[in-house]
């Protein structure tokens, strides 16, 4: 089966109507998919928060067939899962055939600002592991009496449940969460690293394997910048240094200006070019995206991080990179 091809639309980077004229880019460019980061907060200081959900409303408006959700909800605090679930079900709703959902962990960055005590990674997965047990049964058309040890719903039931049952995606960086992922999700979506990536999707295969289950996507993800030039791909994607710190995934860092003097600080430049695609030329995107997917990706998932010419990007994509991708 051919690879796929998603973007990704950073509400860290870019404003909401930005982000729908992006999604109409690359709805144009070819993409097999558009997804948004769900986000209160950017990983640096100036930035942009939308609230992903109202403008993926709006994408699902002014788009007419490409298929949209988020990468990732994190129905840990800020959101509960049951809100989740009728989110993306009225999503569906909307837009027939053409939502997904993607969940995860989440990040102290967007939860501790809405009053959370930023807990460690064992109850992050365990909050998880709960709000998929709710959206699953509740996508499937059950009225859920649920009492976990983070979340409960009385008679929870869905009245507006398209025919379609929503996928869900589930982010992943340890075999924990590809376990999670396996049981509950229609697929498996991680970061596109070398010495990280193999070692999560074995453990998801695996545990697709224990559980008699085929096993579904195999999202990989990275971040690309392009532009006229070399130097302005790079300095319009800089501020993704802020992102870049693993303990910024997984400990109690909340302020998005600390958070990325300490990107600056620990993340050299040739770091940060060695982890993002970031080129003026579109034969270097071709080539690095290659190499995600000799990782075993089904699905390249790109974060469109074109600071200096975000749509321009995605004409480039359109023109010169998916072609060369799928060989045309």
């Amino acid at each position: 089966m051919a690879t796929q091809y998603w973007v990704q639309l950073a509400t860290e980077q870019f404003g909401p109507s930005s982000l729908v004229e992006q999604a109409e880019a690359a709805e144009r460019a070819g993409f097999d998919a558009v997804n948004l980061s769900d986000h209160y907060q950017p990983w640096w200081e100036p930035g942009e928060s939308p609230q992903a959900w109202v403008v993926l409303g709006a994408i699902a408006h002014a788009t007419s067939r490409i298929p949209l959700g988020t990468g990732v909800t994190a129905p840990v605090f800020r959101y509960n899962p049951a809100v989740v679930a009728q989110a993306f079900a009225t999503l569906e709703a909307l837009a027939p055939g053409r939502a997904f959902l993607g969940i995860g962990s989440g990040e102290s960055l967007n939860e501790t600002p809405c009053g959370m005590n930023w807990p460690p990674p064992d109850e992050q997965l365990d909050r998880m592991g709960e709000a998929l047990e709710i959206i699953d049964r509740l996508l499937d058309g059950d009225r859920v009496d649920f009492d976990g040890q983070w979340f409960r719903t009385v008679g929870a039931v869905l009245h507006t449940r398209p025919p379609r049952r929503v996928p869900v995606y589930v982010s992943a960086f340890g075999s924990q969460a590809a376990g999670l992922a396996a049981r509950y999700g229609d697929g498996l979506w991680t970061l596109a690293k070398p010495d990280q990536a193999p070692d999560v999707i074995d453990a998801y295969l695996g545990a697709c394997d224990d559980l008699g289950k085929e096993p579904g996507e195999i999202i990989l993800q990275a971040g690309f910048s392009w532009a006229p030039d070399d130097s302005a791909a790079f300095e319009g994607a800089r501020v993704w240094k802020g992102a870049q710190p693993p303990d910024h995934y997984s400990d109690d860092w909340h302020d998005p200006a600390a958070m990325y003097r300490h990107g600056e600080e620990t993340v050299s430049d040739e770091e940060f070019a060695a982890g993002y695609i970031v080129s003026s030329d579109p034969s270097v995107h071709v080539e690095r995206v290659r190499e995600v997917e000799k990782l075993g990706a089904t699905v390249v998932c790109l974060q469109n991080a074109s600071g200096a010419a975000p749509v321009e990007a995605l004409g480039v994509y359109r023109e010169r990179v998916l072609p060369a991708l799928r060989g045309g």
